[in-house]
């Protein structure tokens, strides 16, 4: 079978596993997230960079109350490279003045993305959003969690830290097929897991909201005619009523 038939029976079987397997968690989620902006929350996402926030935030067909959420520390300082083995650089707890200086109030959802759910800020953000009051959404491959230590001090991954887990059945180190003669594994599965586990809950939350009276607004392609006034229509509603 050439390779590229291979990798379309794989991934559909992945997506397929998805469907059935993350169906319930996606429709909760979706709940959760509609009540929330009913109550005048607001949904954030932080995003390691594996497709989320590309596929989902401000594009056509997109709903606007989702909101990418971004932290990192700047630190400016020229000096010249020296050993600093012996000095103490955990930065537990930074995303807790992150969430201080975010738009953030408890009752917020937030949506945290990591496949692997070790990294120290991806986990300390689950734990501080907890601590800020918000519902907090892993989107992580619990597989390949399981399988890795925590970078953070606590011990724990992402996953261990959530309210909500939408698992993206992601295998171990991503890679879905292997090809003789190279040692990885072929194509990584998180990306398009993630988006159709994302889309999913969108779509049942954009359900609930319709069920409670509430239109959410959803923005058209920018390229598409009459687009940009469409879409400038659309955040201003966002902005006046929080979806």
């Amino acid at each position: 079978m050439l390779l590229i038939d291979r990798y379309h029976e794989r991934i559909n079987q992945q997506i397929t596993k998805v469907e059935q397997s993350q169906r319930e968690t996606c429709m909760k989620v979706g709940e959760v997230m509609a009540q929330c902006v009913k109550n005048g929350g607001c949904v954030h996402v932080f995003d390691t960079g594996h497709i989320i926030n590309s596929e989902l935030i401000y594009r056509g067909g997109g709903v606007l109350f989702l909101k990418a959420f971004k932290y990192d520390l700047a630190v400016e300082d020229a000096v010249r490279t020296r050993d600093r083995s012996g000095v103490d650089q955990d930065m537990t707890g930074l995303a807790a003045y992150a969430l201080k200086k975010s738009g953030a109030l408890p009752g917020d959802v937030i949506v945290i993305g990591s496949v692997s759910g070790k990294t120290a800020n991806v986990v300390d953000l689950a734990i501080e959003a907890k601590k800020f009051g918000m519902t907090v959404v892993a989107m992580t491959s619990v597989a390949y969690s399981s399988s890795v230590p925590s970078m953070h001090s606590s011990g724990k991954r992402l996953f261990e830290c959530a309210d909500y887990v939408l698992d993206n059945c992601a295998p171990v180190a991503e890679g879905m097929i292997d090809v003789e003669g190279i040692e990885a594994p072929f194509a990584a599965a998180s990306g398009l897991s993630a988006a159709v586990i994302m889309w999913s809950v969108v779509a049942h939350s954009i359900e609930k909201l319709l069920e409670m009276g509430i239109t959410p607004s959803l923005l058209m392609s920018e390229n598409y005619k009459n687009g940009p006034e469409f879409n400038a229509q659309m955040k201003e509603r966002y902005a006046k009523y929080g979806y």
